[in-house]
């Protein structure tokens, strides 16, 4: 009989700029016992569950796995009984999974892609590129941060839009935005870029997506632009900051998996201390940014 372990119980953490506001953000979590785990239905199906009602969800693996063999094959089984679309390719010469640690290109010195630095990673969303960005998205922590960098980040698109006035959410619903293609992400030659929208927020159901990277988004007419500094502005004020849960190394620990919605929830990532951290991160599901 398959062993399998689910905790029901939520993390909570409070950002620690504004401790006496003592406002939580929740975090769903669930334990997988062994590589067997992708096979049970009940597993599977919560997975599914929580990432459709809160958009994230941390599961802890109780075995070895540098591999990423559960996270292959709980994909597998989204798509298969829950609609989820199947991993996207990060590249023309990268598969599903893409190494998330420090390294240099050997022809040029120079690191590879942003994530492969060192440095702060501000807000972002991932593949705000593409045409289709994935829906979802998860990292597995192969090595953490042993001197007490690297700490993801993670702010509800929601949160931050209840801050934006009427006028700036109109602009950024509007295609008026050039989104530049990194070159470390580059599928085909001819398209360098994209124009379209940041936001796109629905009633029925009340849903809001978001698309953002500040360095690759350029603002084409000038409302554009008085919208994306405001968006800034937003990200930046002492109001956001009792709203992020910031998931630190002893709160991701080797074997974990964070998990989310990429339209629902912005991420980022402090500066790297151990050159030896690495994770490794799968997208799947990849939609027109309009299709909810």
């Amino acid at each position: 009989m398959l062993a399998l372990r689910i905790l029901p119980r939520r993390l909570s953490w409070v950002a620690p700029e504004k401790p006496c506001q003592r406002q939580f953000a929740s975090v769903p979590q669930l334990y997988a016992a062994n590589p067997g785990a992708p096979k049970n239905t009940e597993h599977v199906r919560q997975v599914d569950q929580h990432l459709r009602d809160s958009g994230i969800v941390k599961i802890e693996l109780q075995f070895a796995d540098d591999n990423c063999s559960y996270l292959r094959q709980l994909l597998l089984q989204l798509h298969k009984y829950h609609d989820h679309g199947l991993p996207t390719t990060h590249s023309a010469s990268r598969g599903w999974f893409w190494d998330v640690r420090p390294q240099l290109d050997p022809r040029t010195d120079a690191y590879i892609a942003r994530s492969e630095t060192m440095s702060q990673f501000p807000w972002h969303t991932d593949c705000s590129y593409e045409k289709a960005p994935a829906r979802y998205f998860a990292l597995q922590v192969i090595q953490p941060d042993k001197c007490g960098g690297g700490t993801l980040s993670v702010l509800e698109t929601a949160r931050l839009v209840s801050l934006l006035s009427p006028s700036v959410l109109e602009a950024l619903g509007q295609p008026e935005f050039r989104i530049n293609v990194p070159p470390e992400f580059l599928k085909e030659e001819s398209v360098t870029h994209v124009v379209g929208k940041l936001l796109q927020v629905n009633d029925k159901p009340r849903t809001t997506q978001l698309r953002f990277r500040e360095d690759i988004i350029t603002p084409l007419t000038k409302t554009a632009k008085v919208a994306f500094e405001e968006l800034q502005r937003a990200l930046a004020s002492d109001d956001i900051q009792s709203r992020v849960v910031r998931l630190t190394s002893s709160m991701l620990p080797r074997g974990s998996i964070i998990a989310m919605d990429n339209r629902r929830w912005l991420h980022g990532r402090d500066e790297v201390l151990d050159p030896n951290r690495y994770l490794r991160r799968v997208r799947w599901d990849a939609r027109p940014f309009n299709d909810l």
